[in-house]
């Protein structure tokens, strides 16, 4: 029953999943999980999803700008035409 379920949700990952996954590259480094010679490899990883996610947020934010911008505009356009 647990294997239906499992194939009736869609695989993928969300924004939250992978601020998880930088978090938990972070608090692993701090722990010092990983040795010396991976830990280059872990920055790159770790720096390429930071960008990714800041780009995603910085995206959501001028989207929401968009919207807010386009929601005042007929308010705005009636009081200006004294309605």
């Amino acid at each position: 029953m647990a294997e239906e379920q499992t194939q009736q949700q869609p695989a993928g990952l969300s924004i939250e999943d992978l601020n998880s996954m930088k978090s938990i590259i972070d608090v692993a480094s701090q722990r010092g999980a990983f040795k010396a010679n991976e830990m280059a490899q872990v920055g790159q990883t770790y720096n390429k999803l930071e960008a990714f996610l800041n780009d995603i947020a910085r995206q959501q934010e001028e989207q929401q700008k968009s919207q807010n911008a386009e929601g005042q505009t007929p308010a705005a356009e009636q009081v200006a035409q004294g309605e």
